[in-house]
């Protein structure tokens, strides 16, 4: 970028900061500035879309930096502890587990899309097909299990207690069920499954490991009304989620074309993008919330 144009940009950001704001104190006015950028964590940093974004706030006069995490865990406390603005990796399920494990407030600023979760196997072809007494693995992370579980019982692999919730765990399997469940993280499920029947793998992790999204041979359905609890969001702290700026950068994200584009060609094309309100988010949150309590 020519000096001239730098500063052009300098003046653009400075300028669009001082209405958008995320917080009163002068110092931080000259957040988004290429001095002060926004810092956005993420997990799967190298995901070609991000540039695209990068270029997109920046064309609006906005600069951010995106932070990548190597696993789900660390975003969130990195956010309450003030070393993230805003993150972009998780649904509602986990970001409500995580406030009412952790006691922190964090809330959903934007939708961003919701990804199927598929069950894979390099040995069959059919859920039909795997014998019984066979071994099929599932994310070890509780959010991600519940769900896993519950596309194991719909696909008639196993039985839960009392017919499964977003709360289920490999404790409610049923004896009644046809395969064994071991436990992963979710970045080692792609690479057991040559030591299993199936896995189920986070999207994330489909195209990374080289697995073709479309030869999944069992998956959930993300028309479901309950999988609005499973829409991916961008998250902020409480205190800033009426910010104008961090409004406009979710705008950004769900509006850019490369971006989006970019999104469904990383995902194999299985993503459904969605720009479900701030609003609604929040109330999704909240409800679950109250019934991650309640089943505490």
């Amino acid at each position: 970028m020519s000096i001239a144009k730098k500063i052009a940009a300098a003046f653009a950001a400075t300028a669009l900061v001082g209405g958008l704001s995320a917080c009163a104190s002068g110092d931080e006015a000259e957040l988004g500035s290429e001095a002060n950028p926004v810092t956005i964590g993420v997990v799967g940093a190298s995901d070609p879309y991000w540039a695209e974004y990068e270029k997109a706030t920046e064309a609006e006069g906005i600069f951010v930096d995106i932070i990548d995490f190597s696993d789900y865990n660390q975003p969130n406390p990195a956010l309450t502890a003030g070393e993230l603005d805003i993150n972009q990796f998780q649904h509602i399920i986990y970001l409500a587990q995580h406030n009412v494990a952790s006691g922190d407030d964090l809330v959903p600023i934007g939708a961003t899309a919701i990804y199927p979760l598929g069950l894979y196997s390099t040995n069959y072809d059919s859920v039909d097909d795997i014998e019984d007494g066979e071994k099929v693995a599932v994310p070890n992370d509780a959010s991600n299990q519940a769900r896993a579980l519950l596309v194991l019982q719909s696909a008639g692999l196993i039985e839960l207690k009392d017919g499964g919730s977003i709360f289920s765990t490999v404790a409610d399997i049923q004896n009644s069920s046809r395969v064994e469940v071991i436990e992963a993280d979710a970045s080692f499920t792609a690479t057991s499954l040559a030591d299993v029947a199936a896995a189920v793998v986070n999207n994330d992790f489909v195209t990374k490991a080289g697995i073709d999204p479309d030869s999944a041979i069992a998956v959930d359905d993300p028309s479901d009304p309950a999988a609005q609890a499973y829409i991916n969001i961008f998250a902020a702290r409480a205190d800033d989620k009426n910010s104008e700026l961090f409004a406009k950068l979710v705008e950004i994200y769900q509006t850019t074309k490369a971006v989006q584009d970019g999104v469904l060609e990383v995902s194999g094309g299985s993503a459904i993008l969605v720009d479900t309100p701030a609003a609604e988010l929040e109330k999704a949150l909240a409800k679950v919330e109250a019934d991650v309590k309640a089943n505490s």
